[in-house]
């Protein structure tokens, strides 16, 4: 008997699970109230990183004498073209995705899906017609937004998302990012590359404060190199519109005014409407689904992925936890192993990173050695002009296993 499977959502866990149930001989449908690709595709990795590739090509133009080129006239930029080849990257990848879901047979329904029961999914079709699916199985897949200060709305204009970041309308003359995570810290150096006087204030000790100390060290340092301002320890009391302009107050008094405000300060999971109290589908604090290793939440033959698990909120990790769902609901034993997870940081330079941070093996009392080797010692990064930058090696000081792996400097997702 041929397995139905509905799937809420379609961002990169979402479509991989999605091809992959098909090409297993399931009945596919997949539901989605915005645009396949979800937000990693549409609003996400792939928006932010056609965007740091443009910076970037500005940044090696602006430096293009040290290589002997000879550029004629001021290095500058098209805002408008930015926008179109971003635009044009994302739109293939969409196509890409559609045409997949063609070729394999997968069923798309563009609306918004919830739970009636178990086995039957909602779907309220943009023209407001609705639509219920019978499934065997169900796989909810809805990902996460961005995260807003509570009593400070986004508008979408002075004071933005990251969704409202990568439109890239204007670049204002003075911007202030909250939040040097990740995402606040991609943003500085690409809208610092585009001409903006930018500050970040961040209320942990350090940027990027889930990365090892070294790799932030070298990343703060690189703020300073690119005149971003970076103020750490300092919580944001209060942000108000006052004409065309943004004041924000910090903790300790001081005040900072700016043409716009991006908050940076991670993401909300996207497990309201769902249906999920009707049917006894339990959450957690921050509102992830409850999931085991295999995927499959405290309700029997309803599984759940990416984002909205509260896992890792890496496109990659999605991916592969659709994956192992679908291996679970055709009957094969697979479990998700979270200890060796990649994850890459696409700043100027980037950070790439696997493993434990030297401050997690500190914590668990494992004696271990370290291993450096800084880029200024390798000649291709000196052929290259790319010398700022460090690869760190954390191993098990009694077998030399390798426990992790970090890497700040050009190329280093690529390595990781």
């Amino acid at each position: 008997m041929t397995v139905k499977l509905t799937i809420i959502g379609s961002g990169p866990g979402g479509y991989v699970a999605a091809i992959r149930a098909a090409q297993k001989g399931m009945q596919v449908t997949v539901l989605e109230d915005s645009e396949v690709g979800g937000a990693c595709l549409n609003r996400g990795c792939i928006p932010t990183k056609t965007l740091i590739a443009s910076a970037e090509a500005l940044e090696r133009t602006r430096h293009a004498a040290d290589f002997g080129i000879e550029v004629t006239g001021e290095v500058t930029y098209n805002l408008a073209k930015i926008r179109e080849r971003k635009d044009k990257v994302v739109s293939t990848q969409i196509k890409g995705i559609r045409g997949l879901f063609k070729s394999w047979g997968v069923a798309l329904i563009e609306g918004r899906g919830s739970l009636l029961s178990p086995d039957v999914v909602r779907a309220v079709q943009k023209d407001g017609i609705t639509m219920d699916v019978k499934s065997d199985k169900v796989i909810i897949a809805t990902g996460s937004r961005p995260a807003a200060i509570p009593g400070i709305p986004f508008d979408g204009e002075r004071i933005i998302s990251s969704d409202d970041a990568v439109r890239l309308m204007k670049i204002p003359k003075r911007l202030l990012i909250i939040g040097a995570g990740v995402i606040g810290s991609e943003f500085a150096f690409i809208y610092r590359a585009l001409g903006a006087e930018v500050t970040l204030v961040e209320l942990l000790p350090r940027a990027l404060s889930t990365e090892d100390e070294e790799m932030s060290e070298i990343i703060e340092r690189e703020f300073k190199k690119s005149k971003i301002k970076l103020m750490t320890d300092v919580k944001v009391e209060r942000v108000e519109k006052t004409g065309d302009m943004v004041v924000t107050s910090l903790s300790g008094g001081k005040q900072i005014t700016t043409e716009m405000v991006l908050v940076s300060i991670g993401r909300s999971i996207n497990s309201d409407n769902l249906g999920l109290e009707m049917i006894g589908v339990d959450r957690g604090r921050r509102g992830e689904l409850i999931v085991n290793e295999k995927m499959e939440t405290t309700v029997p033959g309803i599984y759940a992925i990416g984002d909205v698990t509260g896992k890792f909120m890496l496109a990659h990790v999605a991916s592969r936890q659709g994956l192992t769902a679908v291996e679970n609901i055709l009957g094969n034993e697979e479990k998700m192993d979270y200890t060796v997870v990649p994850s890459g940081i696409f700043t100027m330079p980037e950070v790439g990173s696997v493993g434990l941070r030297e401050k997690q093996a500190v914590e668990q009392g494992i004696k271990y050695r370290v291993g450096r080797f800084p880029y200024r010692a390798l000649g291709k990064a000196h052929a290259m002009g790319e010398i700022t930058g460090l690869v760190k090696v954390i191993v098990d000081g009694a077998t030399d296993k390798v426990l992790g792996m970090h890497v700040c400097g050009a190329h280093a997702t690529d390595m990781v």
